[in-house]
Parts: C-alpha cells; structure tokens; sequence
C-alpha cells in the first residue's frame, strides 16, 4: 500500500530571551511558524526587546503521511492544534540547525526523547490547519482495531507439557 505524502515549506520563528540563571545567560524556545517562507537569511534578527530577540531561523518543510491521518485529526481536535519545532546545536557550536517541524502529535511527542537541544511547540496557523485538515478529509481511513488473540501452536504445547513435572512423587520425600 503507497503512502500518499504531501510537503510544504513554512519558515521558522525562534526567540532568544535572558533569564537570570547562574549557570544559562539565555535560553532558546520556537516563537511561531510561518505560512510561507519569506525572502529572509535565516538567523536575521527580526526584532529586539530589552530581554528578548526573535530571529528567522530558516525554512523548514512540514510532511503529512497518510498513515497518520487519525495524529493529525487528533491534533486539529485540539482547543489549539499545536506544531512541534526542534533545533539541535551544530558541532558544538553557538549556532543551531532546524531538525523537525511537525504536525503530528506522536512523532512531536518523540522528539522530546531525541536529544534536541531546542524544543516546542508553537499555535498552528488557520493556513496550515486547513491544509492539514484538507489533507486529513481526502486520504483518512478509519482503521478498526482488532485485538490479537493467543494462537495456542503445537510448540507452544510442547513447551508446556516438557515444563510440567514428571513423575514427581506425591507427598513428601
């Protein structure tokens, strides 16, 4: 069975604002995702507040898959559809990389174990959830879960009888 994909681009809003920690001077967190990715460098600064700074990072590109139709409806369920942003420091470095953007709630889920430096989430656009849900009404089939159950196979039987004991004398010894 072919998994329908479908891709688009949006470009990626971080934050960088102080905090008053001894051991951080500063922290990261995703700000917003844009609809469309502007003609902008990315890590251009977009704005400046006293204990702030909102930067471009970059484009990044969100993939639906039609195997996870019911994540995606899930999400769009939500009071607020959420996507999941996560960045990872390069080598070492000051600068980070963009790693993910996406809009399915388990994978988004998952990233938080992946060892990301940078990671959240951000308000889904109208745009972007329209998309989704338009996404979701064309490929979503209903899946019906069926609870597996124990096929009792002449192994298994085997296994059984060879652990039972054998010629034990009743009672005591």
């Amino acid at each position: 069975m072919a998994m329908t994909e479908a891709s688009r681009e949006v470009g990626v809003v971080v934050r960088r604002r102080a905090v008053d920690n001894p051991w951080i001077d500063h922290v990261w967190s995703p700000a917003m995702v844009l609809d469309e990715v502007p003609a902008t460098a990315p890590w251009t600064v977009l704005s400046t507040e006293s204990d702030a700074t909102m930067y471009y990072a970059g484009a990044a590109s969100i993939d639906l898959f039609s195997s996870d139709t019911a994540n995606y409806r899930d999400n769009l369920a939500e009071g607020e559809p959420r996507i999941w942003v996560a960045l990872r420091r390069q080598a070492g470095g000051s600068e980070f990389e963009l790693t993910k953007v996406t809009a399915d709630p388990t994978e988004g889920e998952a990233i938080f174990e992946s060892g990301c430096d940078v990671i959240g989430t951000v308000p889904m656009s109208p745009g972007i959830a329209a998309w989704i849900a338009a996404f979701v009404d064309e490929f979503h089939v209903e899946r019906v879960f069926h609870k597996r159950k124990r096929n009792h196979t002449s192994e298994d039987r085997k296994r059984e009888t060879s652990e039972d004991p054998v010629d034990r004398p009743k009672g005591g010894a």
